[in-house]
């Protein structure tokens, strides 16, 4: 059976953005299974006490039914380099638990720290999240992205972000690229500059 993972922002106790990642599941669950009732995280996890101080990565593991949650420290990531990789077969519009098509592509990165995916001539996102790209005005998020990640959805809720048409050949244009995901927010995202792109 097809397994699926949520990976959410533990801080101080409190989920963030538990809203985001509650429909995301289910609506997964209802894509893959059919199941039409909704499942709500935050009652069927339970949080140790020593997880309830701090900022840690929360890890749900499910299919029809949440199999495991797990708890780690969040690790910094430190990216100066992105490299272009191309794939244009490449589905990951579910949060699926296996990442094998990701991780490909992630080795063919070489000198560089994580990968830009293209898809068909169309820049989609990186193996870690949702990518980001500064015109010098506004921050851009790909229309083409592989999976519509949690922080996307709310930071274009918010009007904080646009969504762009941005083709290979238009990386140029833009001056810095940011990395966001459901740990990395506006305020704390990998941001590079666009030629450390290659």
């Amino acid at each position: 059976m097809c397994r699926l993972i949520e990976t959410i922002e533990l801080k101080n106790g409190i989920l963030s953005g538990i809203i985001y990642h509650n429909k995301r599941l289910n609506a997964s669950r209802s894509e893959l299974f059919g199941i039409k009732k909704s499942l709500s995280i935050e009652k069927e996890i339970v949080i140790p006490e020593v997880y309830k101080k701090g900022i840690f990565r929360c890890r749900v593991l499910y299919d029809k039914n949440i199999i495991k949650t797990e708890f780690f420290p969040i690790k910094e990531r430190h990216f100066k380099s992105l490299k272009l990789v191309y794939d244009n077969k490449i589905d990951y519009h579910l949060k699926y638990d296996d990442r094998s098509s990701l991780n490909k592509l992630l080795a063919k990165k070489g000198t560089a720290d994580e990968v830009v995916i293209i898809k068909n001539g169309m820049v989609t996102d990186c193996s870690v999240g949702n990518l980001l790209f500064f015109d010098g005005h506004n921050w851009i998020t790909p229309d083409t992205p592989l999976l519509k990640g949690t922080q996307r959805t709310f930071l274009l809720n918010k009007k904080s972000i646009r969504k762009g048409t941005i083709k290979e050949g238009d990386i140029c244009k833009y001056h810095k690229v940011g990395i966001i995901n459901a740990l990395l927010n506006m305020s704390n995202m990998i941001v590079l500059p666009i030629e450390n792109i290659f």
